[in-house]
């Protein structure tokens, strides 16, 4: 059980604050950019500690990519962050990390790039086949050995705990927050934490999380990511936080709530009325959607380019220019 916070006047806290400014520090948590160009913009800089952000989508959208690039960035940039997945393993998150960081060196179209590695590849050198080689030679690609170089390089900032929603639940997830300060925490997903004692339906379980999750930012001084699975039954249109099982807890308890959807998917049907060689480029990127940002603007429109083949976005991105709607498209084609 957390313990109560101290009880201080106005008067406490301006003294308070004006001694920690002319100390050279400050009061209002310094934001830790995600290292997505648009979205930090609009994030006022990014993920700031003490709050709680949520990651929404159905499945299939790189909602996983997404988070744990995050992490990679942060990381990168020299800050620290922690990533808890209860749905992958260790050498699935390394996997992954290498064809990002070859994707990344490669750029945005890699077709002439010698040696670039995509995520196949990746899984491929990495198979038990006998051979007695080290990591740097199982694949023989310049970009492969600058991937590696390039974990290297933040690998110590960046750490990864893969288990089950039994044994990390919400208590042992406030141990690995309480170990180090100024790190984002990564959870992939909300749903697979588990539950206090009590709450017996899903919703009930949700809202717990969601509440211990809060909770932990805010006692703790963490920036948490929660990765958030939506049902791909249940509704027709675009996905919005109210889709979500546990709605009501989930935008009362986040600070920031994105909500990815496929752009082909909700685009207005006068944008896919010029055929399909047109159109199809409309596939290659997903929109994150700022629905809640208790900080600042919301509402906002982002776009994305898609590189799962290299488990990864393009993270300038940019505002999406086209129209959208709430309802699915469904083209008929003869």
């Amino acid at each position: 059980m957390a313990a109560a916070r101290t009880v201080r006047t106005a008067a406490d806290l301006l003294r308070e604050a004006d001694a920690v400014l002319s100390a050279g520090t400050g009061i209002a948590a310094t934001p830790v950019p995600t290292g997505f160009t648009p979205l930090d913009e609009h994030l006022g800089g990014g993920l700031r500690a003490g709050e709680l952000t949520l990651l929404c989508g159905v499945p299939g959208l790189g909602k996983t990519l997404l988070a744990l690039q995050v992490a990679r960035n942060v990381a990168a940039a020299g800050g620290r962050s922690v990533v808890v997945s209860y749905e992958h393993g260790e050498g699935q998150v390394l996997e992954r990390l290498i064809a990002l960081e070859a994707g990344l060196l490669a750029g945005l179209d890699p077709v002439d790039v010698e040696g670039a590695v995509p995520l196949s590849d990746v899984r491929h050198s990495l198979q038990a086949d006998g051979r007695p080689t080290g990591l740097t030679q199982r694949h023989g690609s310049r970009l492969w050995a600058a991937a590696l170089d390039r974990i290297g390089s933040y690998g110590e900032r960046l750490e990864v705990v893969c288990g089950s929603g039994r044994v990390h639940g919400l208590a042992r997830l406030r141990e690995l927050a309480e170990t180090a300060t100024d790190r984002v925490m990564v959870v992939d997903y909300l749903q697979k934490v588990a539950a206090p004692e009590g709450a017996r339906t899903e919703d009930e379980r949700t809202a717990a999380v969601a509440e211990g999750l809060k909770d932990l930012a805010l006692e703790t001084g963490t920036a948490v990511l929660a990765v958030v699975a939506a049902d791909k039954h249940g509704f027709e249109g675009r996905t919005r936080l109210k889709h979500l099982r546990g709605s009501t807890a989930l935008a009362y308890e986040a600070d920031v709530v994105l909500l990815l959807n496929d752009k082909y998917d909700i685009l207005a049907r006068h944008h896919l009325m010029y055929g399909a060689v047109g159109t199809e480029r409309f596939r290659d990127y997903v929109v994150c959607s700022i629905e809640k940002n208790r900080g600042g603007l919301e509402g906002i429109d982002l776009e994305f380019r898609k590189h799962f083949d290299q488990a990864r976005f393009d993270p300038a991105g940019s505002v999406v220019a086209e129209s959208l709607i709430d309802d699915r498209i469904h083209l008929d084609h003869a």
